[in-house]
C-alpha cells in the first residue's frame, strides 16, 4: 500500500506538468536551421514523380520513406488496406465540328472504359435540375460551369437523368490548367465519362453554343477502376501515457505532375517533423502518432481506414497537415475546448507568434474529416502559399522547383512547437462527442448539404435533425 501511495505520487507531477519551454525552443531552433525535409521532398518528387495511389510510384516512394526514416533511426511500420481504386489509361477527347482539335483534359478518377462515341455538347451551366429545362439534353454531352457549388454526386445523378452521355468540366484557373480531381468520394464507378477541360476551350464551347452553333466532341476512355491494396505509413514516439495525439499528411498525390505542394509538402512536414522529435522529445506526457495516409486524393480512403481502427484509444487531438504553408493560424475547427490550449501553444511562440492568431472555423474534405466523424477533436493551421504557386495545384506544373526552400523549415518549426503543446499540455480530455454532437458541429458550420451530397454523412435523421423543444 506505501509503494502503491508513492507510485501515485510520483506520477501526480509527471501527469500535470507543463511543457518544457526549452524544449520548445530546441525544436523550434532546430527545424529552423534543418534542410532534411526540404532535401527530402526533392529527391520524392524527383525519384517518382506523381504518387497516384496504387500506382507503382506510390508504393516505391512509400518504401523510400520508410528506409528513409529508419537512416535517422525511426522506426516507420506499414498499415495496409484495400480500397477502391482507379488507373488512368491513355483517354481520348476531340472537339469535331466546328474546329477539329484535340482538347487538353484530364479524366475525373472512377471514370470507366466506354467505347468511342461522339456526340452535341449542350451547356448545362451549374448542374442544377432547373439548369435542364428546356433542354434536349438526351444523347449529348453537359458542359458544366467551372464554379458550380453542385456536389459531384448531384450533377451526376442529374446529367444521367437526363439522359446525357458524359460531362466535360470547366477548369477554374486560366492557362490552359486542368484539375485532377475524385468523381466519387465513395468509390463507386462513375456512371458516365466526366473530363476536366481547360478553361479557355470550355469558354470557347460557351461562347459558341450561346451563339446557336453546334459543337460537337468525341470521347474515348481506357482508365479503369480496381480494387487496390496500398498502405498508411505510421511512425509511434511513446508518451507517458496512452493519450495520443494524432498528426497526419497525406502521403499520395495526382499524377500529373509531381505532388510537390499537395502533398509532398505535408509529407515532408512530417519527416522534418520526427527528425526533430527524434533529437529533442523523444518523451512526452501523451504519445506522438505521426500518420502519412495514402489514397487521400480519390476520397480520403487512408484515414477512413486509421480513424475507426483507433476506437477504443485514448486520442487527445488530431493535427492535419493539408497544404500548410508559411503558418499564419491555428484553427481548432469548431472545438471550442481547444482554444485555450491554442492560444497558450500561440502565446508560447514569442517573436514567431502567428499574424492571424487562433480561428475556430470547421471545414471538411481532407484527412481531418474521418477523425471528427469517430467523435476526436481535430486541429489544422492555415498558412500561405503564394498565388502563382498555389495555382498549379493538382495539375501538371506541381512540381518541386515550385516550393520555397524556406518554406519546409519555416513551417516545420511552428507544427513541432504545437505538436510538442498539445502532447504535454496538462488537462487535454480525450473524451469523444456523440454522433449527435458531431452532426450538430458540422450543421453549425452549414456543411452538412455538401457532406450529404459527396457521400460524407454517416449520420441517422436523428443525430441530423435538430430536437424540437
Amino acid at each position: 500500500m506505501v509503494a502503491l501511495g508513492l507510485a501515485c505520487l510520483l506520477l501526480v507531477p509527471a501527469l500535470s506538468a507543463q511543457p518544457d519551454q526549452k524544449v520548445q525552443d530546441a525544436l523550434v531552433a532546430d527545424a529552423l536551421a534543418d534542410k532534411a525535409g526540404t532535401e527530402f521532398l526533392t529527391r520524392l518528387c524527383d525519384d517518382f514523380g506523381g504518387r497516384l495511389t496504387g500506382s507503382v510510384n506510390n508504393r516505391g516512394a512509400l518504401e523510400r520513406t520508410v528506409a528513409e526514416l529508419k537512416t535517422l533511426g525511426i522506426t516507420a511500420r506499414l498499415e495496409p488496406f484495400t480500397m477502391p481504386g482507379w488507373v488512368r489509361g491513355e483517354d481520348e477527347a476531340e472537339m469535331l465540328a466546328p474546329v477539329k482539335r484535340k482538347l487538353r483534359f484530364t479524366s475525373l478518377s472512377y471514370t470507366q472504359p466506354h467505347e468511342r462515341f461522339e456526340a452535341e455538347v449542350v451547356d448545362i451551366h451549374d448542374g442544377r435540375e432547373a439548369d435542364f429545362a428546356g433542354l434536349k439534353a438526351a444523347g449529348k454531352i453537359g458542359l458544366l460551369a467551372a464554379n458550380t457549388t453542385v456536389p459531384r454526386g448531384q450533377y451526376e445523378t442529374a446529367a444521367v437523368n437526363h439522359g446525357l452521355r458524359g460531362l466535360l468540366f470547366i477548369d477554374r484557373v486560366a492557362g490552359g490548367q486542368l484539375l485532377a480531381r475524385t468523381g466519387s468520394f465513395n468509390g463507386i464507378p462513375l456512371r458516365i465519362p466526366v473530363f476536366g477541360i481547360t478553361q479557355e476551350e470550355g469558354l470557347w464551347m460557351a461562347r459558341l453554343l450561346k451563339r446557336g452553333e453546334t459543337v460537337r466532341v468525341s470521347l474515348l476512355t481506357r482508365s479503369h477502376c480496381t480494387p487496390v491494396e496500398t498502405a498508411n505509413l505510421v511512425v509511434t514516439f511513446p508518451g507517458r501515457t496512452a493519450d495520443t495525439i494524432v498528426v497526419g499528411a497525406h502521403f499520395d498525390s495526382w499524377d500529373l505532375g509531381q505532388g510537390a505542394m499537395d502533398n509532398g509538402l505535408g509529407t515532408a512536414q512530417l519527416y522534418a517533423l520526427a527528425k526533430v522529435l527524434q533529437a529533442h522529445a523523444r518523451e512526452n506526457l501523451r504519445t506522438i502518432e505521426l500518420v502519412w495516409f495514402n489514397g487521400e486524393e480519390e476520397g480520403l480512403w487512408g484515414s477512413r481506414f486509421h480513424a475507426p481502427a483507433m476506437k477504443g484509444r485514448p486520442v487527445a487531438a488530431m493535427l492535419n497537415l493539408d497544404m500548410v504553408g508559411f503558418p499564419l493560424s491555428v484553427n481548432s475547427l469548431g472545438y471550442d475546448e481547444l482554444m485555450p490550449a491554442l492560444e497558450r501553444f500561440d502565446a508560447s511562440l514569442g517573436a514567431r507568434k502567428l499574424k492571424l492568431g487562433v480561428s475556430n472555423i470547421n471545414w471538411f474534405g481532407s484527412d481531418h474529416t474521418p477523425f471528427q466523424l469517430e467523435g476526436i477533436p481535430s486541429v489544422t493551421l492555415g498558412g500561405r502559399i503564394e498565388p502563382d504557386v498555389v495555382r498549379y495545384y493538382h495539375d501538371f506544373a506541381d512540381t518541386v522547383e515550385k516550393v520555397d526552400p524556406r518554406l519546409i523549415p519555416e513551417s516545420t518549426a511552428t507544427i513541432a512547437a504545437l505538436v510538442y503543446r498539445l502532447a504535454n499540455e496538462p488537462g487535454l480530455a480525450t473524451t469523444r462527442r456523440t454522433a449527435a454532437e458531431t452532426a450538430a458541429l458540422f450543421r453549425k458550420f452549414d456543411l452538412e448539404t455538401r457532406m450529404k451530397g459527396i457521400g460524407l454523412w454517416p449520420f441517422p435523421a436523428v443525430a441530423s435533425e435538430p430536437k424540437k423543444p
